[in-house]
């Protein structure tokens, strides 16, 4: 479990985003996790999301889906991948080498280089190029989308400024996954930083297999959000998973829902009592906890836990735990966000012994996983189990819902 609990935690990108984001109305209120289950919706716009153990059988609370990628223009040349992370706290479809069958074709710059990206992680970097894939989920498909293949046996040589991020992060051991699929809610992983002038450490120009340089990209050469690029259902996600019992769960089934407000099964006010809360340019909300303000904190279906820093707490003693929380007994806590918009939420969450949690080999799904996050004393992380007996809504820049404009999200 050791590697599932370090790798889960870094899922989230740490790319700097370069937009502005736009504020909506709301009210607050006290949201708890409820009881029961979810109602499973169906429709073309409805992706099957799975929780279990993942294709390396090292993951806990990671949720995944299937993605098929196409030869742009074709439908025969075609692979379905399955156990791809859904991320919301990142953009663009990301796959390992060492599982994509099909030959999807390298995106080149004017000069004819080849271009490639360097994709920064809380504890490392991935390294690959980006292709141009079909990509489809469910029924609905974007065409000719740039999509990064890590860890592509072609491209070895790695700039000093990536590998000078951390450990290497490329292969399926090490992502407990097939891939990442980022929905956030923005729609490039850099942005008009990128697109103005060579940002180290991001996109590069790489001649043959060994010359490579930082190199200023286009917003649309970018690996971006696919979402919003379907031709319908193209304005966010909404990631709707049942409870969770407080010992844990083997598997756990939910969706993945395109769009919002586009469909009858995607209302963005289908309890009639939502929070909206918009997210600054950086995709962070601030996160008042045992009275103090942290200002970079996120929502992230990426992220396998609870992360947060809590000196009453203690951690684990165990060997590879020892980030990770170890109460003598569940404790509940609380903590509020706010968002840019200034609407607030009070969120009740609770922490387990994770030793006593892991105790059971055979359950990977768990509602009540915390830690510390590391080198932060500014950052909440509401990590997967947030999203446990919850509807959560992520909305992308720019597009209007019928309770606010994005970026935010909602539940």
């Amino acid at each position: 479990m050791k590697g599932a609990l370090m790798r889960a935690l870094g899922a989230g990108f740490a790319v700097a985003l370069c937009m502005l984001a736009s504020a909506c109305g709301g009210g607050g209120d006290d949201v708890g996790v409820p009881g029961g289950t979810t109602t499973t919706p169906s429709g073309s716009n409805v992706a099957p999301a799975t929780i279990d153990s993942g294709p390396a059988n090292n993951s806990v609370n990671t949720l995944f889906v299937s993605v098929t990628v196409c030869v742009p223009g074709s439908t025969t040349n075609c692979q379905t991948i399955d156990h791809v992370e859904v991320d919301t706290a990142s953009y663009g479809l990301r796959l390992l080498s060492s599982v994509v069958t099909v030959a999807l074709p390298v995106q080149t710059l004017s000069t004819g280089a080849s271009l490639l990206e360097c994709t920064a992680f809380v504890q490392g970097y991935s390294w690959g190029p980006v292709v141009s894939a079909d990509v489809q989920i469910a029924g609905e498909t974007a065409n000719s989308m740039p999509v990064q293949v890590i860890g592509d046996p072609n491209f070895t040589n790695v700039p000093d400024d990536c590998t000078g991020l951390g450990t290497a992060v490329n292969t399926v051991a090490d992502f407990g996954a097939n891939g990442i699929l980022g929905v956030g809610p923005f729609v490039e992983d850099c942005g008009s930083g990128c697109a103005e002038m060579a940002v180290p450490g991001s996109y590069y120009a790489c001649t043959g297999t060994s010359e490579c340089a930082a190199t200023a990209v286009a917003t649309t050469a970018q690996v971006q959000n696919p979402v919003n690029s379907f031709g319908t259902d193209n304005n966010g996600v909404i990631v709707q998973l049942p409870s969770v019992p407080a010992a844990g769960a083997a598997t756990l089934s939910g969706s993945l829902i395109f769009g919002i407000d586009t469909r009858s099964n995607n209302a963005s006010n289908a309890s009639g009592t939502e929070t909206v809360l918009t997210v600054d340019d950086g995709d962070y909300l601030t996160a008042t906890f045992n009275g103090r303000s942290l200002s970079q904190s996120f929502i992230d279906s990426g992220t396998n836990g609870i992360y947060f820093n809590d000196s009453d707490l203690p951690v684990c003693s165990a060997s590879g735990l020892t980030d990770f929380y170890c109460p003598s007994s569940t404790t509940s806590l609380s903590t509020t966000l706010t968002g840019a918009n200034g609407v607030t939420a009070s969120v009740q969450f609770s922490v387990a012994n994770t030793q006593s949690l892991l105790n059971n080999s055979t359950f990977v799904v768990f509602s009540d996983l915390g830690g510390t996050f590391p080198g932060s004393n500014v950052t909440f992380d509401l990590g997967l189990p947030f999203y446990y007996g919850r509807r959560v809504a992520t909305a992308i820049e720019g597009y209007t819902t019928t309770v606010g404009t994005g970026p935010y999200f909602a539940f």
